[in-house]
């Protein structure tokens, strides 16, 4: 069975542009939300790297730019590894991520960008799986992919490692959580190079020879969550890697699916939890596929957001010395949105914007979801 792709709609970036994409996604301190502030407010990603090095001292101290040459440098190691770079707004680059507010802006990409315009189910669950999860996860895989859907998981042992297998021949997406030259857990190479030689897809957004940490699972397991119309959780112990998928896919508005089981597992109290707490019961692939059908045929008509270099907001106002001390005072450990920094204070919200900007470069601001901010002592 064939669903509808999205669209391959976008703008391709020229070499040079795709350069200083990658080269300001590098830089120090510029994460996804950033990234698109800076584009945004200086039109291109060339121009936002010749603006970051006085942003970030006016925010109380030096970063460090990445340079041409380390970005050529991590092209090379791409190309060599029979990989290439992606960027948001692409016809290559995943359509549902588009509209994530934290999307990466660019992504490493090995093997086939088809299956990433295609609909999507996220399958996650236990490392330390049962055979029964294992089991139910192959029937599951297989019957999604019969129907047509593309399985996305996070390469892991167990449950991952499952997913991924049973979905070759019908199209699997594996995330990594470092860069794609640090595949994690070895154990799982042969099962990455069967999903690239059969037709699927590895992606990450972490430089080339970047060696997974704990504080990188929970970054690539936004992505597992936000490619894919919805999740199914198969087994899953209370504090788990795959309740974090399942909290951030529900707040992308993604559905999420759960396979029950029995309250003497461990490995199902999570599962059954979020059974509880109103995900979809899930215990055939039939009850999976007749939610997510009727996302998957609205699929091609996903708007397409920032496509190309996006156009800028308008004039940037600086703020004074006065109204920058007085942004700053207004700021604490407690997150608070930037709305509230601009009423309270009574300073415009270009200017309230740039010295947020400037904080965030100097490492000295953390944001949260919902467009929150607070500031690190």
């Amino acid at each position: 069975m064939s669903l509808p792709a999205a669209p391959r709609r976008g703008v391709v970036l020229t070499e040079a542009m795709r350069l200083s994409w990658l080269r300001l996604i590098r830089s120090e301190n510029v994460g996804p939300v950033t990234f698109r502030e800076l584009v945004n407010r200086f039109g291109t990603a060339a121009a936002a790297l010749e603006a970051l090095p006085d942003l970030a001292s006016r925010g109380g101290r030096r970063i460090v730019v990445c340079s041409e040459a380390a970005a050529s440098e991590e092209m090379a190691r791409a190309e060599k590894l029979g990989a290439r770079f992606v960027c948001r707004g692409e016809p290559d680059y995943p359509v549902h991520l588009r509209s994530l507010a934290d999307a990466p802006p660019v992504l490493a990409l090995m093997g086939d960008a088809a299956c990433l315009q295609r609909p999507a189910l996220a399958i996650v669950g236990a490392r330390n799986a049962s055979l029964s999860g294992i089991k139910l996860t192959r029937m599951f895989s297989t019957g999604i992919g019969k129907a047509g859907y593309v399985v996305v998981s996070g390469l892991a042992r167990g449950i991952d490692a499952a997913a991924h297998d049973a979905a070759l021949a019908t199209g699997t997406v594996g995330v990594f959580a470092g860069g794609l030259d640090r595949p994690y857990p070895l154990e799982n190479r042969p099962l990455m190079r069967k999903i690239v030689d059969e037709g699927g897809a590895l992606v990450s957004e972490m430089p080339f020879g970047w060696t997974p940490r704990a504080i990188d699972f929970p970054r690539r397991n936004r992505l597992v969550a936000g490619l894919s119309l919805g999740l199914l959780v198969v087994e899953a112990a209370l504090r788990s890697g795959s309740l974090i998928s399942a909290r951030l896919a529900g707040e992308f508005g993604r559905l999420v699916f759960a396979v029950p089981g029995s309250p003497l597992d461990p490995r199902a109290a999570g599962t059954n939890r979020l059974i509880r707490d109103g995900a979809i019961l899930a215990c055939e692939p039939a009850d999976v596929i007749e939610a997510l059908d009727p996302l998957a045929k609205r699929s091609d008509q996903s708007d397409d957001a920032a496509l190309g270099e996006p156009e800028m907001e308008g004039p940037m106002e600086e703020a004074s010395e006065t109204e920058r001390a007085r942004i700053v005072e207004t700021l604490g450990p407690t997150p608070v949105s930037i709305e509230e920094i601009i009423v309270h204070t009574g300073i415009s919200p270009g200017a309230v914007q740039l010295v947020i900007l400037e904080l965030d470069l100097a490492g000295r601001l953390e944001r949260h979801a919902g467009g929150m901010v607070s500031l690190l002592l």
